[in-house]
């Protein structure tokens, strides 16, 4: 028994030089890397597994109320090919509790309609988008931009989190005075049918939106 104490820090010195070690359950060791390696083995790819998890909203309310945005200039748009994009670290999307995989028939896939059951009214998100559009410094005319659900109703987003919903300027091919028609909205749409078809899942279609909504159909190969 002793002799085996004695070894003890030996060996705990070798692994730390030679392979890299950190604690875990096992003699207080275990090898580094482990989290990555238990992630691929539960079925997640490299990127999959490096994929952020989304934050989870109120869901629908019987009665919204105005939410509180970012400080205004603390959000910045980026731009991919000229198309705009959110800022992560303020619009970093919200799901919907009442939105599951179990669910879809009854939500967001049932014949009918589900969003405009659950949408606020213009009269909480007119009030947000101006503080917004603060936030992001949008200084363009406001009809013209939408106050867009990152994560749209019609893929479970959650319907007023701060976090879900961001000015979203006039990309490139948008026509003046005609409204909002960002190409984003029919990539929404692509993704819906594609969750309810059976395609993709809806935590898929999720992670490609906030991921980058220009490519999301490209990522799940649907383009």
């Amino acid at each position: 028994m002793l002799s085996i104490r004695r070894a003890m820090p030996i060996v705990v010195l070798s692994c730390l030089l030679l392979a890299g070690c950190k604690t875990g359950s096992l003699g207080g060791l275990s090898p580094s890397g482990s989290a990555s390696a238990s992630a691929t083995a539960a079925g997640g790819s490299g990127a999959a597994s490096a994929a952020r998890a989304i934050a989870v909203g109120a869901g629908p309310q019987k009665k919204y109320t105005v939410q509180q945005q970012p400080a205004a200039g603390s959000c910045h748009y980026r731009y991919e090919k000229g198309e705009p994009l959110e800022d992560p670290a303020c619009t970093p999307g919200a799901i919907s509790p009442a939105v599951t995989q179990a669910n879809l028939a009854s939500t967001i896939c049932r014949k009918g309609g589900y969003t405009s059951g659950v949408r606020p009214s213009t009269s909480v998100t007119g009030k947000e988008k101006k503080l917004n559009a603060a936030s992001y410094g949008y200084t363009g005319a406001m009809g013209e931009a939408e106050y867009d659900h990152l994560i749209s109703l019609q893929l479970g987003g959650d319907p007023n989190d701060p976090r879900n919903l961001w000015v979203e300027p006039q990309d490139p091919g948008h026509k003046t005075s005609q409204g909002i028609n960002n190409k984003k909205d029919p990539v929404e749409t692509k993704l819906h049918t594609a969750v309810c078809a059976g395609k993709v899942t809806l935590a898929q279609a999720q992670q490609a939106i906030v991921t980058d909504w220009t490519t999301a159909l490209t990522t799940l190969g649907l383009s």
